[in-house]
């Protein structure tokens, strides 16, 4: 199991010049950086490539960015801009050697409205069928795509594990696994580490952050539990730190921040990461000088 850290803990946009951080993360522990790639055009995975390797760092995920013009179940437009610009992610986790294309790639993140049931089982539709031709474009290209829920207020079409494991099993590709979030998880799952046995060796990616988005460990959130569930599926990928703070305005804003929750962002890296080596047995030597390129096919497993 490898720990790593979101980039918009820190920055927004993340571009080339964004990798000076890490060399920081390293320091402070981190065996993979996700990568929340906002516009391909933002970075060139050559260049990132190889200050990743210059750190000793991995990139384990990138994380999609879908905004309001990237929406698998909107407009026609809307359609083809989403799956115009997954696909070009796909292409450039080739040249960084990163397995997992992570989040909610199905809908633009904040459309929450309520429809009537029959223009939700339309929609599904739309989603299924651009997911089975973005998960065979993965599967060509050795990558994995990890689907998160997202709770209430940020969408209204996937907000559990079960309506994620039935997404996928509706797509029906290997290269579609779930990505589960621990903030996400407080809201909408009755027992956060029940969601994590049923999710099983589906679950792919799995994002770990405090239940009020800060530092993991600092919360009500039952760790032991999570842990625990975590070894019975025999999860042994990535673990993310996504906590967000007001330094970083476009992101705050769009994730509802409003208060400093934590002192500072390398509280929660230095705690956070801390906290999750102890609690989950994070293997420090996981991502040291080596291509997160071997993992690429764990879909296939």
């Amino acid at each position: 199991m490898r720990l790593g850290i979101n980039t918009f803990l820190f920055t927004s946009p993340f571009t080339n010049k964004s990798t000076k951080l890490f060399k920081q993360f390293k320091d402070w522990g981190a065996q993979t950086v996700e990568i929340a790639v906002e516009s391909p055009e933002h970075i060139k995975p050559e260049h990132v490539k190889a200050e990743l390797d210059k750190a000793g760092l991995a990139c384990g995920s990138v994380c999609a960015c879908m905004g309001p013009d990237r929406d698998l179940r909107g407009t026609p437009k809307q359609q083809k801009t989403g799956m115009d610009y997954t696909k070009k992610l796909l292409d450039q986790m080739v040249v960084l050697g990163c397995p997992s294309l992570i989040g909610p790639v199905y809908s633009a993140v904040g459309r929450a409205d309520a429809v009537p049931r029959s223009e939700y089982k339309q929609q599904w539709k739309t989603v299924v069928k651009n997911l089975k031709q973005l998960s065979a474009y993965a599967e060509e290209r050795g990558r994995q795509i990890c689907l998160e829920p997202l709770n209430r207020f940020e969408t209204d079409f996937i907000n559990t594990c079960q309506q994620g494991l039935d997404m996928l099993a509706d797509v029906g590709s290997p290269a579609l696994r779930l990505h589960l979030d621990t903030f996400h998880m407080n809201i909408e799952e009755k027992d956060q580490a029940e969601a994590i046995r049923k999710a099983g060796t589906r679950l792919g990616h799995f994002h770990a952050c405090g239940s009020d988005r800060g530092t993991p460990g600092g919360d009500h959130i039952d760790w032991p539990a999570i842990a625990a569930a975590l070894k019975k599926v025999g999860y042994n990928q990535d673990v993310v730190i996504e906590s967000f703070t007001t330094d970083v305005k476009v992101i705050a804003r769009a994730a509802a921040i409003w208060r400093q929750i934590e002192p500072n962002p390398q509280d929660i890296a230095v705690k956070g990461l801390a906290f999750l080596r102890k609690t989950l047995g994070g293997n420090p030597a996981a991502g040291s000088g080596r291509s997160a390129v071997s993992d690429a096919r764990t879909f296939s497993a």
